[in-house]
């Protein structure tokens, strides 16, 4: 059943929660709940499987980490996962976690990240010593569940973060091997910017009557996100891109490159030009990464360059502009790329470099968010007009079984007072 937007309290203080949730909520400065946040929460609480639909930025793992963090059972009781949240990334992983940790103030809680590129030794340690929520990546976590190493038979929630995201990038087997893995009447929570037919198609295998609740309000990108793109000769990007940060001079921005070695090379050339330039791909370490994470948080690192491995759920609140270099491989990937930048309601700029041959793109996301993007110029620096629709190819070239679970019949209410 689809739940209208606003149809619930919006400020922490209304909703029904644990006297030590609210101390931690307001020591970490939340007051006004977000739309997913008031519908999801309530919901949560209450045992239902839920889909959530909502954009970066919006306050998701909120949405889901206070209703698991209201309903554990304390270490003493149960030393196995009683929760488990999936997420595409190590680096959102990392954050789930970190955030987890800030909702937990006041309660002692055992939360242990399972992510590539991480010590086994030291994730092994943490599981037998004994956990209550275990975020990470469905490689890992499956790695686990094989090894015998994840016990899953006491785990009463599971979350999929960013799942159209998984979905996409081929994660599916792992994911289904791991709801199987998990009890059958346990409480499952998709969370998803888009509700694509996979998704859905997942959600009926492997969910109980989920109510679903939208809060994307049919537009792709955030209305504070002020948007431009400049036409610009492909040799001439670099200059350009130098020429955009000393004009703006952001307060952080993130660059985002189509390749690791173009990541690279752009770093380099940056860092001729302005101190504090970083740049992040997936050919590095997880250490590295990890490290660049940290100084962009620690606003050590003014210009991060990365691949779409930052494009969804990382949130670093600080982000003001950001540029696509080159353009994305679909429209998706610009949304998500976008939301970076404008996170939970603060202003935004972002700037997209189209050139000659990447006309059709710029229309396709016009479309998309229905919204026009505004064309920027540079003082004495020469822009070239947008190229016509290219010829069609074909006139250039004319030969060119669903597993319900059952029905969860002595759910209760796990409230932590």
């Amino acid at each position: 059943m689809d739940k209208p937007a606003g149809s619930q309290p919006t400020r922490f203080k209304d909703l029904d929660l644990s006297p030590v949730m609210h101390r931690a909520l307001d020591r970490a400065g939340f007051t006004e709940a977000t739309p997913i946040q008031a519908q999801l929460i309530p919901l949560a609480i209450d045992g239902l499987d839920v889909i959530g639909q909502a954009r970066t930025g919006t306050g998701k793992t909120a949405a889901f980490g206070i209703p698991i963090l209201e309903q554990l059972d304390s270490l003493e009781e149960c030393r196995d996962p009683q929760a488990l949240i999936v997420v595409p990334t190590r680096e959102l992983a990392d954050q789930v976690g970190r955030e987890l940790e800030r909702l937990a103030f006041g309660v002692p809680t055992e939360i242990c990240v399972l992510a590539g590129g991480k010590n086994m030794n030291g994730q092994l340690r943490h599981l037998n010593n004994g956990v209550q929520v275990v975020v990470g990546t469905p490689g890992r976590v499956h790695d686990h569940i094989q090894r015998k190493t994840l016990r899953t038979d006491k785990i009463w929630c599971v979350v999929l973060d960013e799942a159209d995201r998984m979905l996409d990038i081929g994660f599916r087997p792992q994911i289904e091997r791991i709801l199987r893995c998990c009890p059958r009447d346990r409480q499952t929570l998709f969370l998803s910017a888009t509700l694509t037919p996979t998704v859905r198609r997942l959600a009926e295998s492997y969910m109980y009557k989920p109510d679903v609740i939208d809060c994307s309000e049919n537009e792709m990108s955030v209305e504070t996100i002020e948007q431009r793109y400049f036409t610009i000769a492909h040799d001439r990007k670099r200059s350009l891109l130098v020429r955009l940060l000393k004009r703006e001079n952001p307060a952080q921005a993130i660059v985002f490159c189509r390749t690791k070695r173009g990541t690279d090379k752009l770093q380099r050339a940056l860092s001729r030009e302005f101190e504090g330039v970083g740049c992040i791909h997936g050919d590095m370490q997880q250490r590295e990464r990890d490290r660049v994470m940290q100084a962009v948080r620690d606003r050590k690192l003014k210009v991060l360059v990365a691949t779409d491995v930052v494009g969804r759920g990382i949130d670093v609140s600080t982000i003001s502009h950001i540029v696509n270099y080159d353009i994305p491989q679909d429209c998706d990937d610009y949304v998500h790329r976008v939301g970076r930048t404008g996170r939970m309601g603060r202003d935004g700029l972002a700037f997209t470099f189209i050139v000659p041959g990447e006309g059709d793109f710029l229309t396709s996301v016009e479309q998309r968010i229905n919204k026009e993007l505004i064309r920027d110029e540079m003082d004495d620096f020469e822009a070239v007009e947008a190229p016509p629709e290219p010829v069609a190819a074909a006139e250039v070239d004319p030969d060119q079984p669903k597993r319900k679970r059952l029905n969860p019949m002595n759910r209760k209410s796990r409230r932590r007072r």
